[in-house]
C-alpha cells in the first residue's frame, strides 16, 4: 500500500492525532522508488501487511443483518486474519443466530478461515463474567447487556485469548468485501507507521454512498459523524487554545488497536462506543487527568485516520436511528469531566429549547461504561467460557 505521511499532528499530552492520510495505491508491488522523490509518502510491502494480518483479529459485530452481507463482509477479510464473530441476533421466532452459525459453516468449507462464533447472549458469557467479579458490563440481573460496546469488549478478550498482538472492529451491515478488505489493509499499515505499542487506526471513508431523488450521490461525512467531530475538536481546543479540526473519525465503525491500547481503555455502552474511545484515550493520556499507567504516557499513543479509496456502503436504518446515535455520541463528550465548562454550555445553546414546564427539550445523558479488558482475569475467565458456553464454535 502506497499513502501519504500524515501533514499534521495534534499533540495533547502524550496522545498524538495524526490528520488524515489519503491511500495512492491499494497495492504497492515490488518495484524500487526514488528515495528523494518518496518523502511524503510511506510505501508499506504486502509482505509487512501480511505479518501485521497474522497477528490480528478482525471482529465483526452481527445483530440481524442480511445473511449475505454477512457473507460478503467474511469474504472481505484476509485470508490471514483470525476472524471473531460475535451475534446479537434474534432467537425468536426466527433462529438467526442458527442461520449465521450455517453460513459461516458452509463459507468456511472453501475457504478454511480461523473464525469463532459466540452468540452474545450467551449464559455461559454472562456466568463468565459473574464468575470472575466483572460486573460492569452485566445488567442487574446478572447477565451481559444488549449493546455494541459489550460485543466489541467481548471480542477483545477473545482476541487476547488467541495471543493476538492487534484488534480490528468491522461492522456486518457493508455491501461491498472490496472495501472490507481496504479497511484492513488500512489497519495493517497504520501499525507498521506507529512508532508506538499503544496505537489505533481509524478509516475516514472517502464517500457514503446513499440514493436521494432516483440519483446516487456521494456525501462525505455522514450526518452524526459531521456533529460529534465537531465537538470532539472543540473539546481538544479548550485544551490547547488552538482551533482545530484534526478528528474526523468520530464514530468511525472501521477501526483498530493494538491489545496493549484496547486492553486499558473503558468503552461507553450503546452508540456511544466510537467517540468515546476517543474521549477516553485523552481522559486517560492526554495530560489533563493524572496519569494512571505511566507506560503509555511515557511511550505515547498514536491515532492514525487513513481514508479509503473504496465508498462505504452500508445498510440504512432510518432517522430514528440516527437520532439515537446522536444523542449518544453528543452525550459521551458532555458527560466527560475533561469536556470545558465552554464547550458544554455551547453544546446545549446548539440544541436550544425546553418545554412548557422549562425542562431542556434535549438532555445528554452519561453513559454506562465498562470498566477496562485488564481488569478481567482472562485465564479464569476463558476456563468458566468454555465450560459453561452454549454457543461458542470454531470453525
Amino acid at each position: 500500500m502506497i499513502l501519504e505521511l500524515p501533514k499534521r499532528t495534534e499533540h495533547i499530552g502524550s496522545v498524538r492525532l495524526h490528520d488524515i492520510q489519503k491511500v495512492y495505491e491499494l497495492d504497492s508491488g515490488t518495484r524500487k522508488f526514488d528515495t528523494k522523490a518518496r518523502e511524503a509518502v510511506a510505501t508499506i510491502s504486502r509482505d509487512e501487511i501480511d505479518m501485521v494480518n497474522k497477528r490480528m483479529a478482525i471482529v465483526v459485530p452481527v445483530k440481524d443483518e442480511k445473511s449475505r452481507l454477512l457473507e460478503g463482509v467474511l469474504s472481505g477479510i484476509p485470508h490471514d486474519c483470525s476472524v471473531i464473530v460475535i451475534s446479537n441476533s434474534a432467537r425468536t421466532p426466527v433462529d438467526r443466530f442458527e442461520t449465521e452459525k450455517q453460513i459461516i459453516k458452509e463459507f468456511n468449507h472453501f475457504v478454511q478461515d480461523d473464525i469463532l462464533l459466540i452468540h452474545q447472549q450467551d449464559p455461559g458469557l454472562s456466568a463468565a463474567f459473574r464468575k470472575t467479579g466483572f460486573s460492569s458490563i452485566l445488567d442487574e440481573r446478572g447477565v451481559m447487556r444488549n449493546g455494541k460496546a459489550e460485543g466489541m469488549f467481548t471480542g477483545i478478550l477473545l482476541a487476547k485469548m488467541m495471543g493476538k498482538e492487534y484488534v480490528g472492529f468491522i461492522d456486518s451491515d457493508n455491501y461491498v468485501p472490496g472495501a472490507v478488505h481496504e479497511y484492513v489493509e488500512i489497519y495493517g499499515a497504520g501499525f507498521l507507521m506507529s512508532e508506538s505499542l499503544y496505537s489505533m487506526v481509524r478509516v475516514s471513508w472517502v464517500n457514503k454512498p446513499k440514493v436521494a431523488e432516483d440519483k446516487l450521490q456521494f456525501p462525505k461525512l455522514g450526518r452524526v459523524s459531521e456533529v460529534s467531530n465537531q465537538w470532539l475538536n472543540r473539546v481538544v481546543e479548550g485544551h490547547t487554545g488552538f482551533g482545530t479540526d484534526v478528528i474526523k473519525t468520530g464514530n468511525s465503525g472501521e477501526h483498530a488497536m493494538s491489545i496493549k491500547l484496547a486492553e486499558l481503555l473503558y468503552y461507553a455502552t450503546g452508540f456511544a462506543v466510537e467517540p468515546f474511545e476517543i474521549v477516553n484515550m485523552l481522559e486517560q493520556f492526554g495530560g489533563i487527568s493524572p496519569p494512571v499507567h505511566p507506560e503509555p504516557m511515557s511511550r505515547g499513543v498514536d491515532v492514525f485516520q487513513i481514508e479509503t479509496r473504496n465508498p462505504h456502503l452500508h445498510e440504512e436504518k432510518g432517522d430514528e436511528h440516527i437520532q439515537e446515535m446522536l444523542q449518544a455520541s453528543i452525550g459521551a463528550i458532555y458527560s466527560s469531566p475533561i469536556c470545558p465548562k465552554a464547550v458544554r454550555e455551547a453544546i446545549l445553546s446548539a440544541n436550544a429549547g425546553s418545554d412548557s414546564s422549562g425542562k431542556p427539550m434535549v438532555e445528554y445523558a452519561t453513559p454506562v461504561k465498562i470498566d477496562p479488558p485488564i481488569e478481567v482475569s482472562l485465564d479464569r475467565f476463558v476456563e468458566i467460557l468454555k465450560q459453561e458456553s452454549q454457543t461458542m464454535t470454531g470453525f
